[in-house]
């Protein structure tokens, strides 16, 4: 079981949903370690936090795919924390399990009230939490697509290629990033500063307009296919992804 000082068994590649990205929350070393290993041997890309400004840090950095929340943190409780995340319009989308040793009914349906999508009791085995995951990211449907299509117009997520009619489209590793995120929030209007919060992340400063010179390079990589026309310009308001009017 994970908590105990042996690593258990049974935890393979074959059995995850690779590519995927785990930010673990969680104060206690030896889980921390016990975690890391069975997530990173089973195809994850793992991320390891230890209190809640931490974790605050690391998601406006880069949004995970999905958060192990540990209930007691040293500064903030997990739960108190999974509420903040639910209540932000930028991570509220984030699926969260939350990790504890609290058994009791009471506790779980606070858990479960307060905001976390699962509820885990420690100690849990490695099977059981990857069981676990691949349930959240299936309910959380757009988390766990590894190709995205519209049209002729594909992402592999987890190979990084983009394609327009079976032909590769070449891009830089932002304009990846920036048609990535809005194909998966097509027809909504975002600003250049959500743009640079959501794609850049929290911790990167760079003026706004850098955003139009990557619209730009963005427009142009798909200008031969006539994709371009789906990164619509909104005045005064920002970008949003549409096939509508295009």
């Amino acid at each position: 079981m994970l908590g105990m000082s042996e690593r258990p068994s049974g935890f393979m590649a074959s059995e995850a949903n690779p590519g995927k990205t785990v930010l673990v929350v969680e104060d206690e070393q030896s889980i921390r370690d016990m975690l890391e290993f069975n997530l990173d041997r089973a195809g994850y890309s793992v991320r390891l936090t230890g209190s809640g400004s931490e974790a605050r840090a690391a998601i406006a950095d880069r949004y995970p795919d999905v958060i192990l929340m540990d209930w007691m943190l040293p500064d903030v409780s997990g739960l108190e924390l999974t509420r903040q995340l639910k209540r932000d319009a930028n991570s509220r989308e984030i699926p969260i399990i939350m990790l504890t040793a609290r058994v009791s009914e009471d506790d779980r349906v606070a858990g479960l009230d307060g905001g976390a999508d699962d509820y885990i009791t420690k100690p849990f085995s490695a099977r059981e939490l990857q069981s676990r995951i691949r349930a959240v990211l299936r309910r959380f449907g757009h988390h766990a697509e590894e190709v995205l299509t519209v049209d002729d117009l594909s992402i592999d997520r987890l190979a990084h290629r983009v394609t327009s009619a079976g032909n590769p489209v070449n891009l830089g590793p932002t304009e990846y990033r920036l048609l990535e995120f809005f194909m998966t929030h097509a027809e909504r209007v975002y600003s250049r500063a959500q743009l640079l919060d959501r794609v850049w992340g929290g911790n990167v400063y760079v003026e706004e307009r850098t955003v139009d010179v990557h619209i730009r390079r963005l427009r142009k990589a798909l200008v031969s296919s006539n994709h371009d026309r789906y990164i619509q310009t909104v005045r005064g308001a920002g970008y949003r992804f549409s096939t509508r009017g295009a």
